[in-house]
């Protein structure tokens, strides 16, 4: 089964562009190693194409490439952050409706395979120099929720479920800047619910 992550540098976390077999250190990492012991019985590939800084827009310009030319049984992503971030210092946002035609594009190219999808809600933990990013990010998140109940065969909510875990571990445990993961902290704790929805999923 041939697995792809896609997304930006959440994904993307340090891996060797040389070589998509290579993880890198984020939630690819522990998501895999999850599923493999989840399911020791199925031979997998995964594939990792996520790039430090894309937005929505960078995806569908790599569409063909990086998604349709892989020939995934599964592509996950996790994207959304970066539209927000990057015109935050202006608080000139991109026009929600571009934002969601971009995304849409991937997802109506991604279905046409016939792979499974796997979608992430892009998330903000409570850095305070970051937390008016939700004046627009909130409304990306939702944005993103509307999508999965179109295109998603399973979807992972979490910027909620970070705001539940921070009310366990202070939010540094996860993110030291409220958007990249630790390894052991925000990256594992992804990579366990990606493998939860994973499983899920194939079982269906």
């Amino acid at each position: 089964m041939k697995v792809l992550f896609q997304g930006d540098s959440i994904t993307d976390a340090g891996r060797d562009r040389s070589d998509p077999h290579r993880l890198g250190g984020g939630y690819p990492k522990y998501a895999a190693k999850y599923i493999r012991e989840a399911m020791p019985d199925t031979e997998f590939e995964f594939i990792n194409l996520g790039i430090s800084g894309d937005q929505t827009a960078n995806l569908v310009a790599r569409l063909q490439k990086d998604f349709i030319d892989i020939g995934a049984d599964v592509v996950s992503i996790l994207i959304g952050i970066n539209d927000t971030w990057h015109r935050a210092g202006t608080r000139e946002y991109l026009d929600d409706a571009i934002f969601e035609q971009n995304y849409r594009t991937v997802l109506d190219a991604v279905k046409k395979t016939g792979a499974r999808i796997l979608m992430l809600e892009p998330f903000l933990l409570p850095a305070e120099d970051k937390m008016y990013f939700y004046e627009d990010l909130y409304k990306k998140i939702l944005i993103v929720r509307k999508l999965a109940r179109e295109y998603a065969d399973e979807y992972i909510a979490l910027d909620g479920l970070f705001a539940e875990a921070c009310l366990h571990k202070d939010y540094t445990f996860f993110s030291a800047d409220g958007v990249h993961p630790t390894p052991d902290g925000g990256s594992d704790f992804i990579g366990k619910l990606y493998a939860e929805a994973f499983v899920r999923m194939i079982g269906k």
